[in-house]
């Protein structure tokens, strides 16, 4: 989050260079903080939102009696307190965990990883969202979404407004230092992109680890991640800003080919079912 709003302060610093208003950095720093504080309250429900998530109860659906059963089995197992559950309308198998801290909690499952998943299989992949709620991973992915979009948007903005001639490109005044601040404009949504793989690919592995811990059979999720890695269509509602919070990369077999491969935010899953494969023995 500290990393965030420094490149937020660093965007307005070079957006006021660009535009020689200094009232620009001082909006900057001021909305970068208002916008750590509203991710940190509001990310969950921003990113339940963005998926089209449904909560369901024990009581609401009998035909989710038993997730939620698993669920809660899980989260004593782990220690936990049962996190919310949802469930999206969606073929994709898919699952994500969100909430700014273990007590306010959520996960998420596709209508499509119920259809296509044996219990063992269920568990583990439950196990590995749990994975993600008690190793305090959800606040930082929760809140990567809402500051990663706002870099991209801010910059995005202010790069269409200069080339329409919002910018006073006639001013030689601070010619080097204009240029090195729409070079940093350009730059710092791929700077926060890296943050958003970099915070991603080594969590994942982390809750690949204790899922399997919670559960006892790594098996069960390695099984589980080679069905979802078989599965090659898309989400419906897939987004570059909460990729990183899903189990497995959102956008099907096009994100594992090409450059595309290269911005993926998560571990190959051959790796990572690998891995726990060589846990198990």
């Amino acid at each position: 989050m500290a990393g965030f709003l420094a490149i937020v302060v660093a965007l307005g610093a070079a957006v006021s260079l660009v535009y020689d208003t200094p009232a620009i950095l001082y909006g900057a720093i001021i909305f970068s903080i208002i916008m750590n504080i509203s991710s940190y309250w509001f990310s969950d429900k921003i990113a339940l939102s963005m998926s089209g998530a449904k909560a369901i109860t024990p009581d609401s659906d009998p035909a989710h009696r038993e997730l939620y059963r698993i669920v809660e089995n899980l989260s004593i197992t782990a220690g936990l307190p049962t996190p919310r559950v949802f469930i999206i309308n969606d073929p994709a198998p898919n699952a994500f965990a969100t909430g700014r801290n273990k007590e306010h909690a959520a996960i998420a499952v596709t209508t499509g990883l119920l259809s296509i998943m044996e219990r063992n299989e269920l568990e583990g992949v439950l196990a590995h969202e749990l994975a993600h709620v008690g190793n305090k991973d959800i606040l930082l992915s929760s809140v990567v979404i809402v500051l990663v979009g706002f870099v991209a948007i801010v910059s995005d903005i202010f790069l269409r407004s200069m080339w329409m001639g919002g910018g006073d490109r006639d001013n030689n005044k601070n010619g080097p230092l204009m240029i090195i601040g729409i070079i940093f404009i350009v730059l710092s949504p791929i700077i926060a992109t890296i943050i958003q793989l970099a915070i991603s690919r080594r969590r994942e592995f982390l809750a690949d680890a204790t899922g399997a811990l919670i559960t006892r059979y790594p098996e069960g999720l390695a099984s589980a991640l080679e069905k979802i890695g078989s599965y090659n269509q898309p989400m419906a509602k897939a987004s570059n800003a909460m990729a990183h919070l899903y189990i497995s990369n959102p956008f099907g077999a096009k994100a594992r080919k090409g450059i595309s491969a290269l911005f993926m935010t998560h571990p190959p899953i051959e790796k990572r079912v690998a891995v726990l494969r060589s846990e198990g023995k």
